[in-house]
């Protein structure tokens, strides 16, 4: 007597069976794995080695570094980097001043993004899909191409609230920029996600009376929380790290000058301190690092936003 392989319902209604068929699968080869976790390992650790070791060299003093080398075994390790880096560049002031403009443009690109996505998002009109990809093209421009008429409009351009009554060399206009060149992507960003909530959220909530402002506050912005999270990270690091426009359009007012330019101040005319220079970068970078390590769940979330979405 001849027997055949169970079918679909005798798997089912014999649990006895199942094991059997389950033996006999195929298992994974740790091989492909443990190659991916190798691969991932030293790409991190190439990304890791330019900090760690200015990491290890701002604790090493001068006179150590000159004597044996920057490639060698530290005899001595020494916060006074950190002291006098911070002296010496007033990184106090900066960072006042790198809060000044960073916190403004932050709030307003994600505020005036979200209304723009929402727009875009929800309601349908003529010049929809343009007005997305013109958003989008902004994001394609070189920065360097633009800035000689740029900085000649910023010149013109009035603003009797500052000394100057100009646009140019005030924080005002550091501000204006960031706006306008990470509008683009964060109405993007925000555009696709509100793209993959249920319309039947607003349906809803429209006939229970909700205007489309209580629609946009009440229903669609609670669910932007970890887009909006992931966001605020990116944009914190890109207008935090900023050197271009604030060196370019604030040539002239080193006073209210960011972070980012402090650093500058470090270097002397005929010599540089390596060691106070690498201090002064590590200080420069520990915001960056908190706000990174505070908001990770939620730039994570962010970034896997729509993942297991078919």
């Amino acid at each position: 007597m001849t027997t055949t392989a169970p079918d679909r319902a005798t798997t089912l209604t014999n649990p006895a069976v199942a094991p059997v068929r389950m033996a006999g699968a195929k298992k994974a080869h740790p091989l492909p794995r443990a190659i991916a976790y190798i691969t991932l390992i030293t790409a991190s650790l190439g990304f890791l080695a330019p900090f760690l070791w200015a990491l290890y060299t701002s604790f090493r003093p001068l006179s150590d570094t000159q004597e044996n080398g920057y490639f060698s075994i530290a005899r001595a390790l020494t916060l006074s980097n950190y002291t006098t880096a911070w002296e010496r560049a007033d990184f106090a002031q900066y960072f006042v001043n790198t809060v000044v403009i960073l916190v403004p443009a932050i709030i307003v690109i994600l505020l005036t993004s979200t209304f723009l996505a929402y727009g875009l998002a929800r309601f349908s009109f003529r010049f929809n899909l343009a007005l997305l990809m013109l958003f989008t093209a902004g994001n394609l421009l070189p920065q360097q191409v633009i800035i000689t008429p740029l900085y000649r409009m910023y010149l013109e351009l009035p603003a009797p609230w500052t000394e100057n009554e100009q646009w140019a060399n005030t924080q005002f206009g550091v501000v204006m920029i960031h706006i306008a060149f990470q509008l683009g992507f964060c109405t993007f960003v925000m555009s696709s996600y509100m793209k993959t909530l249920p319309i039947e959220l607003t349906e809803a909530a429209l006939v229970d009376g909700a205007s489309v402002w209580s629609q946009f506050w009440r229903v669609i912005l609670p669910l932007c929380r970890s887009p909006l999270a992931a966001l605020a990270t990116l944009e914190f690091t890109w207008i935090y790290n900023d050197f271009f426009w604030a060196l370019v359009l604030m040539i002239g007012n080193g006073e209210d000058q960011p972070i980012t330019t402090a650093l500058s101040s470090l270097n002397g005319a005929f010599f540089t301190n390596d060691n106070l220079v690498a201090a002064g970068s590590i200080i420069t970078a520990i915001p960056t690092i908190v706000v990174f390590v505070v908001l990770q769940k939620h730039f994570v979330g962010g970034l896997t936003i729509g993942a297991n979405k078919g």
